[in-house]
C-alpha cells in the first residue's frame, strides 16, 4: 500500500479491480464503508463475477477474467483524449515532460530490444535522451513527440472503447461509465483510491496490470495524496513482513537485491542500484544503497565483514538465475534438487500443476515440513484415492515433519497492509512438541554450523562466520531479533557537519535509517524497518490511537515502515509551491521553513519549493518524479501492453491478431514441457478463475471444526446460461478440466457470473474457490492448481492462477 487501511476513508471514488475486499478482507472493507458514509464516496467493482463487493457498490462492471490491462488502457486512452488529467501534477510529479530516447521502438506488441529466442528484452533502447552532463532531456511543454506524455498518447490511442470491449467482453456503455466516473477525480479536491489484491498479481502479466493502475492514478494526481494511493490488500498480515524481509529468491531485507552472476565486485553490483539522479538537485534515494548494504551484512557478519573483503560481499551466492517456486519444482522434475525445505507453506495446494508438483516432490531425497498444521504436503505421498491418486510405494522421499507454533503462540511483530509493524504477544502455549520457527530455524543452523567447523567443507565460512550473539543460541527472541532488524551502532558516530555532535553512541539502538552508515559503523538487518525498536524501546508496542489532525494518520499506534511515515510520496499531496492541493485533506505542506503536518514528511525536511530546481517528491527514483514510462525494471516493456493469458479462450489477441510473438506475454519465462501442457480453447472453451471465501482462510481454516461445518464441501460457481448449455443444475455433480488433470465437486449456478460477448464470441467463466484439498476436517475435496497452468508473471514469477481454461461437464 502506498497509503494504509484508514486512510481509504478520506476516498471520493474507490475502485475495487484485481481483488474483493468485502470477501476477501472484511475489516479492512469498512473503511471503504466510512468513505461511502461521511464523504459520499462512490465505489466501482470490475471483476468477473458479481462480487460481494460489487454487491455493495454503486456501479458493477464486468470483465473477462487476464483482461485488465485492455480496460485500464481503454482509461488511460479516456483520460487522455478527454483531457482529463491534473495537468500541474502530470508536468511536475511525473516523467511526462521526459525525452525518450531515438532507439525506443514499438511494433506490432514487441517493444525495440527484444530477442525471440532468449525471451527476453534488452532495455537499453528505452532510456531517456540525455544532456552532456549525464541529465535527461525534458520538454516542460510535453509536446516534444518523444517526450513520454506524447509517446503514451500514441500507445494508448489504440485502446478505443470499441476495443476494449471486444477484448474484455465489458459493454461500452459499461466501460464508458467507469471511465467518466474515474475522470472526476482529475480534480484537485476529488481523490481516488484503488484496491487490489491476487486479482491483478497472479497473472503472466500481473505487474504491468498494477502499473497501468498507477499510471491512471499518476494522471489523475491520486499518488502521495490522502484517499488515494494504489492499496495491495495483503491477504493476511505478514506477507507485508515477507517481502519486507526478502524472503523472495533474488531479494535481500529491504528490497535490496541479490548480485548477478555477471555483478562479481562490488562496485558492479552498485552501479545499478546506488543510482545517481537523472535531473539537477534530485534525491534518488538509492543513492545510500551502500549505507543499507554495508550495514546489513554487519549485522549478519559483524567482523567478519570488513572493508579489505568489501564487506564480505563474496559470502553472498550470485545469481544465474531465478530461483523462484517454479523454477525450483522445475529443477526437482529434472532431478537436480535433493532436498526442500517448507516453511509454513502448502506447495501441493498452492503451487500450479498438481502433477507436477508432486512429481518434484516424489525425486527429492528429502523434504522437511514446518507447520503447526497437517498439509496436502506432508502427505502429498499417500494414496487417497482420486483425491491423490499415487502409488505410495514408488516414492522413496523421506519426510521430516516439524509442528511449529501458530502466531498467537509467540511474541512478535506483524506487518500489515499498509506497512505497519505491529506487536503482538504471546495468547498461548503451543499444544504437544510444537516449537517456535526460530527455535527450529537455529537449532538447524548451529547443527550445520558445528558439522562445518567440525568437518569443513568447499566454503564454510559465510556459516562458521554469521553473527549468532543471542542470549540462548537455539532460541533466539523475538526482541532480540527485532532489535537486530532495527540496528545499532558500532562505534559512536557524530554528525559529518559538526564532529563535537554525538548522535549515537556505540552499541545504542540508531533511531532510523538515517543514521546508517557504509564504513562498518553500523549494522542494521532491514534498513526500512530501522526506527522500530530504538533506544527510547518498542516503538511497534505503542497503541496511541489519537489522530490530532482528523485524517487518520495515528502516527503513535504502532510503527509504519519507512520512518513511521503512513503515506508514501506525501509530499505530492502539495502543489509546487509548497501549499496543499486539497485543504480538506492536508498531509504535508511547507510553512516557510520545513515540511510539517499530519504525517512525517516524505522529502528533506528543508527542501525549499522556491528553490530553483526544486526537489521533486518521488524521491526514490533517479527521476525525482513518477515513472509513466519505465526506462528499466520492467520484463516486458516500459509500457503496459495487452497481452492474453498463456491459456484464452480467445485463439488471437486483438490487439495484435497477426502476430502470434505478441499473443501472450512474450518475456514470461516458460519451461520446455510446459508450453505444451497449455490447453487450447477448442477442448477447454471457459475461461476459469480461482478465489477465496470468507468463510475459510486459505487452506488453514479446513481443519477448523467451526470453519468446516460453514462451508464444508466444495463447489465450483457458474453462470445461468453455461448451467443451461450443459444441462446442469444447482447441486450437480461436475466435473471440471484442464489439459493437466480435473476436479470433481459440486456445482452452484448463479446469476454471479455473467456470460460475456468477446469479439462476436459468448464466453463463460468458471468460477473456482480454493480452500479444499485431500486433508482436514471439511469433505475431502479436490486441489484446484491440479488445473492451473505452469507459468507465472515475467517479473515476479507469480503463478497465473486468475486466468486459465477449462471444461465442465456432468460427473
Amino acid at each position: 500500500m502506498t497509503n494504509h487501511w484508514v486512510d481509504i476513508k478520506n476516498a471520493d471514488l474507490v475502485l475495487i479491480m484485481g481483488g474483493n475486499a468485502a470477501e476477501a478482507h472484511p475489516c479492512g472493507f469498512k473503511w471503504v464503508i466510512e468513505a461511502k458514509k461521511h464523504n459520499k464516496a462512490r465505489l466501482i467493482v470490475v471483476d468477473p463475477r458479481f462480487t460481494r463487493s460489487a454487491a455493495m457498490s454503486d456501479f458493477y462492471a464486468p470483465i473477462r477474467a487476464g483482461t485488465d490491462i485492455a480496460f485500464l488502457g481503454g482509461v488511460v486512452n479516456y483520460l487522455l483524449t478527454h483531457d482529463r488529467i491534473q495537468h500541474e501534477y502530470v508536468s511536475h510529479y511525473t516523467n511526462a515532460p521526459f525525452i525518450v530516447g531515438e532507439g525506443y521502438g514499438f511494433v506490432d506488441g514487441i517493444f525495440s530490444g527484444y530477442d525471440e529466442a532468449k525471451r527476453h528484452y534488452d532495455s537499453s533502447s528505452w532510456g531517456y535522451e540525455l544532456d552532456d552532463k549525464g541529465f535527461a532531456r525534458i520538454d516542460p511543454t510535453m509536446q516534444h513527440e518523444r517526450c513520454v506524455l506524447q509517446v503514451m498518447k500514441r500507445h494508448y490511442s489504440r485502446y478505443t472503447p470499441e476495443l476494449v470491449s471486444r477484448i474484455t467482453g465489458t459493454p461500452q456503455d459499461k466501460f464508458l461509465k467507469v471511465c467518466e466516473m474515474i475522470a472526476t477525480t482529475a480534480a484537485t479536491d476529488k481523490v481516488m483510491t484503488i484496491m487490489y489484491a491476487l486479482g491483478w498479481t497472479q497473472h503472466s502479466q500481473g505487474s504491468e496490470m498494477i502499473r497501468t493502475a498507477a499510471i491512471v492514478q499518476l494522471l489523475l494526481g491520486n499518488i502521495g495524496v490522502a484517499g488515494g494511493g494504489m492499496n495491495a490488500l495483503r491477504g493476511h498480515s505478514n506477507i507485508q513482513g515477507l517481502t519486507d524481509l526478502g524472503l523472495l529468491s533474488s531479494t535481500l531485507p529491504g528490497y535490496l537485491s541479490l548480485a548477478l552472476e555477471s555483478e562479481q565486485d562490488l562496485a558492479t553490483y552498485y552501479k545499478t542500484r546506488a543510482l545517481k539522479p537523472l535531473r539537477p538537485n534530485q534525491t534518488s534515494y538509492w543513492q545510500n544503497y551502500p549505507k543499507f548494504f554495508v550495514s546489513l551484512q554487519k549485522a549478519w557478519w559483524g567482523r567478519a565483514a570488513t572493508a579489505e573483503n568489501a564487506w564480505a560481499f563474496h559470502y553472498l551466492p550470485k545469481l544465474d538465475k531465478l530461483y523462484d517456486v517454479l523454477q525450483a519444482f522445475e529443477l526437482m522434475n529434472q532431478g537436480q534438487l535433493n532436498g526442500y525445505i517448507c516453511q509454513g507453506f502448502n506447495p501441493v495446494g498452492s503451487f500450479p500443476n498438481k502433477k507436477k508438483i508432486i512429481a518434484g516432490l516424489s525425486k527429492l531425497k528429502f523434504l522437511v515440513i514446518i507447520d503447526p498444521l497437517r498439509t496436502e504436503t506432508a502427505e502429498f505421498w499417500k494414496n487417497y484415492g482420486e483425491h491423490n491418486d499415487v502409488n505410495s510405494a514408488d516414492i522413496q522421499t523421506t519426510v521430516f515433519r516439524l509442528p511449529s507454533t501458530c502466531f498467537a503462540e509467540e511474541n512478535g511483530s506483524l506487518t500489515n497492509s499498509g506497512r505497519w509493524l505491529q506487536w503482538h504477544w504471546k495468547g498461548a502455549e503451543p499444544p504437544g512438541e510444537a516449537r517456535a520457527d526460530t527455535q527450529i530455524i537455529a537449532s538447524i543452523f548451529n547443527g550445520i554450523r558445528s558439522a562445518y567447523a567440525k568437518d569443513g567443507g568447499a566454503f564454510p565460512d559465510p556459516i562458521v562466520d554469521l553473527t549468532w550473539t543471542y542470549r540462548i543460541p537455539d532460541d533466539p527472541a523475538p526482541e532480540e531479533l527485532a532489535m537486530e532488524y532495527n540496528g545499532k551502532a558500532l562505534t559512536d558516530l557524530t554528525d559529518p557537519k559538526d564532529p563535537s555532535k554525538l548522535l549515537a553512541r556505540a552499541d545504542e539502538q540508531l533511531p532510523g535509517f538515517s543514521l546508517l552508515r557504509d564504513d562498518g559503523s553500523t549494522a542494521s538487518g532491514c534498513w526500512i524497518y530501522s526506527g522500530a525498536w530504538t533506544q527510547a524501546g518498542n516503538q511497534m508496542a505503542r497503541r496511541d490511537n489519537s489522530d490530532p489532525w482528523g485524517i487518520g494518520q495515528t502516527l503513535n499506534w504502532a510503527w509504519a515502515w519507512p520512518a513511521n511515515r503512513r503515506i508514501l510520496y506525501n509530499a505530492a499531496s502539495s502543489a509546487p509551491n509548497g501549499a496543499p492541493w486539497d485543504a480538506r485533506r492536508k498531509l504535508v505542506q511547507w510553512n516557510g521553513r520545513a515540511w510539517s503536518g499530519a504525517d512525517v514528511p516524505d522529502i528533506a525536511p528543508d527542501a525549499n519549493p522556491s528553490a530553483a530546481e526544486r526537489v521533486q517528491p518521488f524521491i526514490m527514483t533517479a527521476e525525482g518524479v513518477a515513472r509513466m514510462f519505465a526506462p528499466t525494471g520492467m520484463a516486458e516493456g516500459p509500457l503496459p501492453e495487452h497481452y492474453e493469458p498463456f491459456e484464452s479462450p480467445l485463439e488471437h489477441n486483438l490487439m495484435h491478431p497477426n502476430n502470434p510473438l505478441a499473443r501472450a506475454n512474450p518475456a514470461a519465462r516458460v519451461f520446455k514441457n510446459d508450453m505444451e501442457a497449455f490447453g487450447t480453447p477448442k477442448d477447454f472453451p471457459y475461461a476459469a478463475t480461482s478465489y477465496r471465501l470468507t468463510e475459510h482462510f486459505h487452506y488453514w481454516t479446513k481443519n477448523v471444526l467451526t470453519s468446516a461445518i460453514i462451508q464444508p464441501q466444495q463447489f465450483v460457481e457458474i453462470g445461468e446460461e453455461l448451467a443451461k448449455a450443459k444441462g446442469i443444475a444447482d447441486g450437480d455433480m461436475v466435473k471440471v478440466s484442464s489439459n493437466r488433470g480435473f476436479i470433481k465437486c459440486v456445482a452452484v449456478v448463479t446469476k454471479r457470473i455473467p456470460q460475456l460477448e468477446c469479439d462476436g464470441r459468448k464466453i463463460d467463466t468458471v468460477g473456482l474457490p480454493n480452500h479444499w484439498g485431500f486433508v482436514g476436517l471439511t469433505k475431502p475435496g479436490y486441489l484446484v492448481n491440479t488445473l492451473t497452468p505452469f507459468v507465472g508473471d515475467a517479473n515476479t514469477q507469480t503463478p497465473e492462477y486468475k486466468s486459465f481454461i477449462v471444461n465442465i461437464e456432468k460427473a
